[in-house]
């Protein structure tokens, strides 16, 4: 997926979908990107992307045990710094009302961490950040770069028009990028490598059926057939094309007509279901999957994620991110 997305061809495929925050190709790749997997009898089966992934951070001050790769030289800490460039001395990490977000502490955390360094380094909403002639600032801090953790991957809401006016015009860096959104965490973009030809066009057929292999089959509801869709339903996902994170999944087997029928289809994307793994924890049995999160073609952290329910969620005592232990096999 990585050489996909560096192919000019593949940009120009997608033509009119890119916005334009999208053409924006910054230098380095987009940090923390999180592949979600449930593992199958069949191989592992990616569900989704994630622009920004969370959930390395455990708390008091700990981060997540990570498995002895011979790749992997250095503490997970030091991993995560070294994403940062040396050039950002001065930085934003930002979130929409971000004292209320679930994963505040370890967007602190992530400040400490690049403060070790000697960095300047504040957790802020974007109305905290203001734009100036020569660059946006926190308070008299002139921002290098902005650590995002916002959702609004495209900059395009009101609230961030601030922050798209000066990334458009070369003012401050961000990372996670809009483009590395559009290319690959847009769920869109599953909807598109299962367009008949669409891969087919620009890359090698072996690569074509890997990509399938991996990503169950995704469409977008509005060019489906209703009364079909609500025959099969309970062989799909429903998922809001915009948001993120799990956020507004319904599983159709758990699906009302009265809900199926209120669905925005021009906003809804529908993927083949693919049940997660079950693993049992003192005792409970529990769903299972994995997260990689990486930087480019580096690949900088392993997590769990164990929970009870339809979705995921980390509500029920004993849910929550664990540690990956990775054996050899013979």
């Amino acid at each position: 997926m990585w050489n996909l997305k560096r192919q000019p061809s593949y940009v120009t495929a997608l033509g009119s979908e890119l916005p334009d925050t999208a053409g924006i190709e910054p230098e380095m790749p987009s940090m923390l990107m999180g592949f979600d997997f449930h593992l199958t009898e069949g191989g592992p089966k990616l569900i989704e992307i994630n622009n920004n992934a969370g959930g390395l951070y455990i708390g008091d001050g700990k981060w997540l045990s990570q498995p002895d790769l011979p790749e992997w030289r250095d503490l997970l800490e030091v991993r995560l710094r070294q994403m940062f460039p040396r050039a950002w001395r001065h930085i934003a990490i930002m979130d929409e009302n971000v004292k209320e977000q679930f994963m505040y502490p370890e967007m602190l955390a992530y400040a400490e961490l690049l403060r070790r360094e000697g960095r300047q380094v504040c957790v802020v909403s974007p109305e905290q950040i203001e734009f100036g002639s020569d660059g946006l600032y926190v308070g008299e801090l002139r921002l290098d770069a902005i650590y995002n953790r916002h959702t609004d991957f495209y900059l395009e809401g009101n609230a961030l028009a601030h922050i798209r006016k000066a990334y458009e015009q070369g003012l401050v860096q961000l990372n996670p990028h809009p483009r590395s959104y559009a290319l690959l965490g847009d769920k869109g973009r599953m909807v598109d490598w299962w367009r008949p030809g669409f891969l087919e066009g620009l890359i090698p057929g072996d690569d074509v059926e890997l990509i399938r292999s991996m990503v169950p089959e995704s469409h977008r509801m509005k060019e489906m057939d209703m009364d079909q869709m609500w025959r099969e339903r309970k062989q799909w996902v429903f998922k809001p094309a915009a948001r993120h994170g799990g956020k507004g999944v319904l599983l159709g087997r758990a699906m009302s007509r009265k809900r199926f029928e209120a669905l925005d289809v021009n906003d809804t994307i529908i993927q083949r279901y693919v049940p997660p793994s079950l693993v049992e924890v003192e005792h409970t049995m529990f769903k299972f999957d994995i997260r990689l999160y990486t930087f480019g073609f580096q690949l900088i952290a392993l997590a769990g994620r164990v929970w009870q329910g339809q979705m995921t969620n980390f509500r029920t005592p004993g849910s929550g991110w664990v540690p990956i232990v990775v054996t050899e096999t013979v």
